[in-house]
């Protein structure tokens, strides 16, 4: 329970930055402001941020994959279809975190967004089969 807790401060600390930076960026004064290029000066933070939330994220999921291969109920098979779902999500979100890794200061903005919400819907996902497994 612990970690989870941690986990979603992680995801909810990482969305909060991603979808902050383009404000700072949006608000800042002209061309020679140093806080025009923030975004793209903390892209190495960020990356590292949501290296995190990846790993933190997988060590979740294999704990939830290991309670659905423990179960013996008839909602197996629909706990195991939502895991491949999972899956999915989870590896189009990694795309998006690499094609983030690879933007360019011009393409940093549209990157970020894209990563920041396919973590946050591969999260509801995530917490959408972790309750309806519990149930």
């Amino acid at each position: 329970m612990r970690r989870a807790i941690y986990v979603m401060g992680l995801a909810i600390g990482l969305c909060a930055l991603l979808l902050a930076l383009p404000a700072v960026a949006q608000t800042s004064g002209g061309a020679g402001d140093k806080s025009a290029g923030y975004t793209y000066e903390k892209k190495n933070e960020a990356m590292a941020h949501g290296r995190k939330l990846l790993n933190a994220f997988d060590v979740k999921m294999k704990e939830l994959e290991g309670q659905i291969s423990r179960d013996a109920s008839g909602a197996k098979a629909d706990s195991q279809r939502q895991m491949k779902e999972l899956k999915g999500k989870r590896a189009e979100t990694a795309k998006h975190f690499d094609e983030m890794g690879r933007a360019s200061a011009q393409s940093w903005d549209s990157m970020k967004h894209a990563f920041a919400n396919s973590y946050r819907d591969l999260q509801q996902s995530f917490d959408k089969a972790a309750a309806s497994f519990k149930k």
